[in-house]
């Protein structure tokens, strides 16, 4: 379980993120939604430890984020950032490698690299893996970014913006990869969307955020309807079926 408790951030007069409250329970996928601005990557990267908190606290699995040592910490939650650069002339393996150093730290073993190859299955990375990642295109280089944080192999995964790059095949064919981890694995994750429609097909929560507040939360048939739409982005939308599932439409 992830339990935040009046988290909030603030840049100096600015606040982004303004005492929020929230208890996600372990298991499945819980998307965060929100338009620019809502404060939607601030909160998750207060959650994971990469950005300080001004006020509130953070538990995951009963782990207090500010308290737990890094190492331990970073066997139980990976983090994929929006802004992901490489300084160093890697490959796809060395990159994907660099999961398992919470528990190798450097020294491979056998198990870690089942591991990795184990990634580079699941996000069909072996054709490159030999390639270096400057050599890789946008879609290609997020991709073994992703497999990087599913080879630390942890219980939590957060992941923001995880189909920026990629194109509508590569990003039906990830949200597909992050659901089958999330009920084959027994993975919990935390991903911010744009794409409302990815949202409402794949998440079993949806977290929509404004103004940095928290707006709504709840399922895909209790937020995705025109009326909390348009209370969220402010826009007109429809709202129809197709497979059991909530797709919409803005004009």
């Amino acid at each position: 379980m992830i339990e935040a408790k009046a988290l909030s951030k603030t840049y100096g007069n600015t606040l982004v993120v303004d005492s929020v409250d929230l208890t996600l329970p372990a298991g499945g996928i819980t998307a965060i939604v929100g338009p620019n601005g809502a404060g939607k990557s601030t909160f998750l990267s207060m959650i994971s430890r990469l950005m300080p908190m001004t006020a509130g606290t953070v538990t995951i699995a009963g782990m207090d984020v500010t308290r737990t040592p890094g190492d331990k910490l970073a066997r139980h939650i990976s983090i994929l950032r929006q802004d992901n650069q490489v300084l160093s002339r890697l490959s796809v393996r060395d990159l994907i490698a660099f999961g398992r150093y919470p528990y190798s730290k450097g020294h491979l073993t056998k198990e870690d690299g089942k591991h990795i190859e184990e990634a580079l299955r699941w996000l069909d990375l072996e054709p490159l893996a030999d390639r270096f990642i400057d050599e890789l295109s946008g879609g290609q280089r997020q991709r073994a970014f992703i497999a990087m944080v599913l080879c630390q192999n942890t219980d939590y995964i957060l992941l923001d913006e995880p189909l920026n790059n990629l194109d509508m095949r590569h990003a039906v064919g990830m949200m597909k990869m992050l659901r089958n981890a999330a009920d084959s694995l027994n993975k919990t994750i935390i991903l911010v969307l744009h794409d409302i429609n990815f949202a409402s097909a794949y998440a079993d929560r949806i977290v929509a955020m404004k103004d940095g507040k928290l707006a709504h939360v709840g399922t895909a048939a209790e937020i995705i309807c025109p009326e909390v739409l348009a209370a969220i982005y402010g826009v007109d939308t429809t709202v129809h079926e197709l497979d059991g599932k909530r797709i919409v439409n803005y004009f």
